[in-house]
């Protein structure tokens, strides 16, 4: 009984010294610190040394060479070769001399295109950065110019598909299949048949 009293006496007293400690902040103005909180820095810090601050040096770079920048994941993974790869496999795919210089051909134009939309791609999203930047902006503004990157990048777009489509057309049934043997494409379906894709 005597155990049982000391505890209960224990409890009041753990309890009433917790209340006095707090109604003597309050009564005082004393301050508890508040837990320290982590912050941790943005995963964009670092970006706003930027040129432009939505494309790094790199994406500019690839863009400027009229390279793929993965716009034709869609025909490369379904089956529709393009020509730089084409090209880079001429011996095993046993291109004629007709197939190569149509592809060659076929790839050149295609840079060409490719770059000039990049090079325009690039001015639409400095436009859209400089805006910004200059606190130039309203919605119809905003509106305007990424309606404009927009455009230009789905233009970029279908020039690389319609690529892979073309160089396509050049190849036989049987290079498009050895076209994805040597790309690795095939080996978790080996057993599957390729067709032409047209």
């Amino acid at each position: 009984m005597k155990h049982i009293k000391l505890i209960i006496a224990c409890a009041v007293f753990a309890w009433t010294g917790s209340a006095l400690s707090q109604h003597t902040e309050h009564q005082h103005g004393i301050k508890t610190e508040p837990a320290v909180i982590e912050v941790k820095a943005s995963p964009y810090a670092g970006e706003q040394e930027r040129d432009i601050k939505s494309l790094s040096a790199s994406d500019v770079t690839s863009l400027q060479n009229g390279a793929g920048m993965a716009y034709a994941k869609a025909a490369e993974l379904n089956g529709y070769p393009g020509p730089l790869h084409v090209l880079e496999l001429a011996a095993p795919l046993k291109l004629t001399n007709d197939q190569r210089s149509a592809t060659e051909k076929l790839m050149a134009d295609h840079k060409a295109m490719a770059r000039d939309l990049s090079v325009q791609l690039i001015a639409a999203e400095r436009t859209l950065n400089s805006a910004f930047a200059l606190k130039q902006v309203d919605t119809q503004r905003i509106i305007e110019l990424t309606q404009r990157i927009g455009a230009l990048q789905a233009s970029l777009r279908a020039e690389h598909l319609q690529t892979h489509l073309r160089q396509t057309a050049l190849l036989s049934a049987q290079q498009v299949a050895s076209y994805q043997t040597l790309r690795g494409y095939d080996r978790l379906g080996a057993d599957k048949s390729h067709s032409h894709p047209h």
